[in-house]
């Protein structure tokens, strides 16, 4: 079975690099603003998980540049995930914000949020 997912894993990974999306192109002022928003927010993800991909695609379209923190292979990420979020489940999109940190799990509601805050 693991041979599977691996090989399942590397399947998705290429087919996520031949169709890769284009970035929004935007004015050099603009860019600044959504690097500076995107700073405040980290990606707990697996890399090969089709669900983390999809979220990974979505930041690529709207050229956003967030912090990845592999929670599989790096045993401090996953702790911060487990003990910040609640639970080890990929994606999870962590928010900084003034008046705390927000976790947001499922790849559909990342996706919303980047296209919310980003496009």
């Amino acid at each position: 079975m693991k041979v599977i997912r691996w090989i399942l894993g590397r399947i998705i990974l290429l087919l996520s690099f031949v169709f890769s999306p284009r970035g929004i192109k935007r004015a050099a002022e603009d860019q600044q603003v959504v690097d500076q928003k995107s700073a405040q927010l980290a990606l707990y993800q697996f890399e090969a998980c089709p669900f983390c991909v999809k979220v990974r695609r979505s930041m690529k379209r709207q050229s956003v540049e967030i912090e990845l923190r592999d929670a599989k292979n790096d045993a401090k990420h996953r702790a911060e995930l487990e003990s910040g979020g609640g639970r080890v489940k990929v994606p999870c999109l962590r928010i900084e914000e003034k008046d705390g940190v927000q976790w947001m799990y499922e790849s559909s509601d990342i996706v919303a949020y980047l296209e919310k805050e980003f496009a």
